[in-house]
This record gives structure tokens, sequence and C-alpha cells, in this order.
């Protein structure tokens, strides 16, 4: 058996390190990150050692960062690169800067995602459908339906052109926003205001529970409802925005928010809900249900006096009182068929109606039109159907 020398000893111990070496033993791939030293820098090209592999050279435009800022290196700095050609003419490994940087941005994304923090995005553009944002650099969307409910555009009936003017006056501002999307390969960076605005509201929310009363402005009227904004009670805190729902403003029934509040009235409004970040308000349960002592008001066979405030092709809408309206069903209109109810009265009128029924619970009461007939006369014109016709 031949000894080993002192010297085979030394020789077999490198091999052997070199041999758990992952960066020797790996050979890159295009498009794979790779780490590197500094060998030399000139005006358009720098070299680099890549350990138990090859030298990789950077020239041209891949020596300016995705920011376009040139790398700024300095001999024997560590270095990431991309590889975007595994030899060149010159049997180099052919690197880029810019690509390293892509790839370490879109990086930094998945992790802010992953984490959930708040970062700040500006807008640099806006379209009909949200706003282009820039992040870390990264070009992203942050769509309509997800900016915070005080950026929201609330423009009555949703004219597209509106909308876009709005949006258009947060170019060249800053929002805090949350990524929700970060795909490289697909170049897509979705952001979220309204996330950022949720985190904030969920913490505040704990101090209130529904039967709370608020008081505060009403900042927005929509077909569907009012929004209220009202203070969260901490010294330099957010201000809070609920939904007071058309079924929960009035007692009586209202065709549009605004025929009963205008933007900035000062109201005082109930919490009637609370699902997630979302705060649900009325303003009619702090008022007594008039229709709880409806009966007493108005019974079944009473003549009143009420005025028609809404036509449809089922009949009519009448004001008996400002808390109390009625229905009057195109069947009670008239004794004789008719197809249109305006043909026997129009809106504005104001008419003595017949209680026809009375349901408080239901907050329903019926009208008619027509006269009762008296039993009497019901027989009277019974016995007069059954003579035979005079000859």
């Amino acid at each position: 058996m031949q000894l080993l020398t002192k010297e085979d000893k030394k020789t077999d111990s490198e091999f052997k390190r070199l041999l758990g070496d992952e960066q020797f033993l790996r050979v890159p791939k295009v498009g794979d990150v790779i780490k590197g030293t500094v060998l030399s820098v000139a005006r358009n090209e720098v070299r680099i050692d890549l350990p138990g592999y090859k030298t990789g050279v950077v020239r041209g435009a891949e020596l300016f960062q995705e920011s376009g800022e040139p790398a700024g290196l300095k001999l024997d700095a560590e270095v990431e690169a991309t590889v975007v050609e595994l030899e060149n003419e010159n049997g180099d490994v052919e690197l880029s800067f810019r690509f390293a940087g892509v790839r370490r941005l879109w990086d930094s994304l998945q992790q802010l995602r992953a984490s959930g923090a708040a970062v700040p995005a500006e807008v640099i553009e806006a379209n009909k459908g949200g706003l282009m944002i820039r992040v870390n650099r990264a070009p992203g969307f942050l769509p309509v339906s997800q900016l915070s409910p005080e950026h929201y555009p609330r423009v009555a009936g949703g004219e597209k052109q509106k909308i876009l003017e709005k949006l258009r006056g947060f170019i060249g501002t800053t929002l805090m926003v949350k990524i929700l999307d970060a795909s490289e390969a697909e170049e897509k960076l979705i952001v979220s205001e309204k996330a950022v605005w949720e985190d904030e509201q969920r913490s505040t929310l704990e101090r209130f529970h529904v039967g709370d009363t608020v008081e505060g402005e009403v900042t927005a009227l929509t077909d569907f409802g009012a929004f209220v904004k009202f203070s969260s009670g901490e010294a330099g805190g957010p201000e809070l925005e609920g939904l007071v729902h058309i079924s929960e403003i009035a007692w009586q029934r209202i065709d549009h928010p605004r025929d009963v509040l205008a933007v900035g009235d000062k109201v005082k409004s109930q919490i009637i809900g609370l699902q997630g970040s979302k705060i649900f308000l009325s303003l009619k349960r702090l008022t007594d249900d008039p229709w709880k002592t409806v009966a007493s008001k108005y019974q079944v066979g009473q003549w009143v006096k009420g005025k028609i405030i809404k036509a449809n092709p089922f009949g009519f809408f009448v004001e008996l009182d400002p808390q109390i309206h009625g229905l009057a069903h195109v069947s009670e209109l008239s004794d004789k068929p008719i197809h249109d109810p305006q043909e026997v009265a129009k809106v504005g009128d104001e008419l003595e109606w017949r209680v026809v029924s009375v349901d408080p619970e239901s907050h329903r009461l019926g009208l008619s039109l027509k006269k009762e007939t008296a039993p009497a006369e019901e027989k009277t014109e019974e016995k007069k159907a059954e003579e035979p016709a005079a000859a």
C-alpha cells in the first residue's frame, strides 16, 4: 500500500472542499442570478470572477440597473448578475445587472405581499378603471374598487367621465397601499388602498358595538343610501364612515335619500351592523316607530284626506301625514276596470280615501277610492238583478 504524503493529503482535502462547495459544482443556466467578485471595471465593461466556473462579463446597457442608474461597482466587490448567455464570442459568461435588479425587485414585492405591510405608491396616471401607480420603481395598478372610502369617486349616476376627472386628481400624489398580487412572469402588480384602510378601521371599530349612537355628517348620497362620517373618539384617530341604507333613513317610504337629507347635514345614527370593516347605520331607529300607534289614528272604513306622491302601474302611494304613507291598489281606484292609475288621478292630487286595511307590523295601510256599499243597498241591487226584464 502506498502511503499518502503530507502534500497529497493537502491536495485531497482541497479537492473534497471543492466537491462540497455548491457554488463550485453548480453549472448556471440562462436566467439564473449568480454571485461573483468584480475583477476589473472599464468604461463599458465589468469583468466578474464566478468562483469554480468561468469569468463573466457585463457590457453596454446591461451595466445599468433596472432603475436606469449605473451599477457603480468597485474592485473586489461582491455582486449579483443574471446569466444572459453561457458563453459569448470570447468564451466568457455574458451577464446582466439589469435583469438581476428586476429579479430582486419582484422578490422584494413578493415579500411585501406575504407580509401584508403597507407601502407608499406614487400615482402616475389614471383611467376609468383606476390608477396607474409605481411601488419601488415597479409599475402597477390600483383599481377603483380598491380605493379607500375617502378617495372613492362617488358620482351620481356613475358617469364615467366624471369618475375619470376625480381619479386624475390623484396624479402626483402618494397613497399607502397593500400588495394584492405581484407576478413577475405576468408583469402584474395589483395594490389596494382599501386594505390599509380596513386594517386601520378594524382596530378602531373594536371600541364600537351594535346599538351605539354616533353623531356625524352626511358625506354622500346615492340611490341606495347615505354615507355618514363620524369621529372614532380617539385623539388624532381616523374618522369612520358608515352606510345608512335607504330603508333605514325614515319610517315612511322615500324614493331617494335626497328627499330627506342633504350632504353636510349633521345627524345622529345608530350602529345596527358591524361586518369586518363595514359599518351599517340607521337614522330611523332613533325615532319612535309611528306605525306602532297607527291603529289609533286610522281605522278600516274611515275616510281620510291624502295626497298622491307617486304613481306606479299597480297604483298610488298616498301621504296621509308626514310619517304614514298608504297604498291604493289600481283595483281600488274605480268600480270600472282601468289600465293606468293616472286615468283616475295625478301625482299631487289630494283626495278623500277610504282605509281598507291596516297592518302595523308590515308597515302597510291600504286605501280605496271606491265607496263602500251598504248591506241594504246590496240586497236591493241583488233583488233588481233577479227581477225579470219588463216586456
